[in-house]
């Protein structure tokens, strides 16, 4: 099952009533990573408010956490949690910076500035898709790598490939289609080629 992340960290930031909210989201692979990007926005704004988060993990979304960092109870983290997953995006961090204009905002002006300055951050990232696929690696010459490659483009598949006196060629192929990649290289390698099948990798 494919699943939707971002690229890269990516930044915002609104204004309302003097307030300014930063809106940062990163990819993160663990609890322990979004933890420490947390960290680190703590210690580049340390005047700040407050530093309002909410993660997912998993392929599936299963790990959500968030905080409200003493704004009202599900007035920040919630809204962060909701925009992230209603983008579906997992392995990703989300962290609003609130420095305090003066102005009591309220329970809905809040709620809606967490959830502004976070979507203002995923309108900034670049959302990448990652699906579950197979490395299907063997060495070959120049020629059976080109013919190689142009097959498994035709099936949608891509490849990797290191250059030397020979190509260790990897193509990249959903689990289900293992076999048919095994067969591809022995056509079109006349069976010379011994592939072998690597483990499960997210690209």
């Amino acid at each position: 099952m494919p699943y939707r992340t971002i690229a890269a960290p990516a930044e915002a930031e609104i204004e309302i009533k003097k307030s300014r909210f930063i809106g940062y989201l990163a990819p993160v692979a663990t609890e322990a990573e979004a933890r420490e990007v947390i960290a680190e926005r703590r210690n580049a704004h340390p005047k700040a408010r407050h530093h309002c988060t909410a993660f997912v993990l998993d392929p599936d979304s299963r790990t959500q956490r968030f905080s409200d960092d003493g704004e009202p109870a599900g007035t920040a983290g919630a809204p962060i949690l909701d925009v992230v997953s209603g983008h579906d995006l997992t392995y990703v961090v989300a962290v609003v910076t609130r420095y305090f204009g003066g102005t009591l905002l309220g329970a809905g002006g809040l709620v809606r500035a967490y959830g502004q300055a976070t979507s203002a951050a995923v309108d900034a990232a670049r959302i990448v898709t990652k699906h579950e696929l197979v490395p299907v690696s063997a060495n070959v010459d120049y020629a059976q790598a080109n013919a190689l490659d142009r097959a498994a483009g035709n099936r949608g598949w891509s490849t990797r490939a290191q250059y030397g006196a020979d190509v260790a060629l990897d193509m990249m192929v959903p689990v289900a289609e293992v076999d048919v990649a095994l067969a591809t290289y022995a056509d079109l390698t006349a069976g010379q080629a011994e592939p072998e099948v690597g483990d499960v990798e997210w690209v």
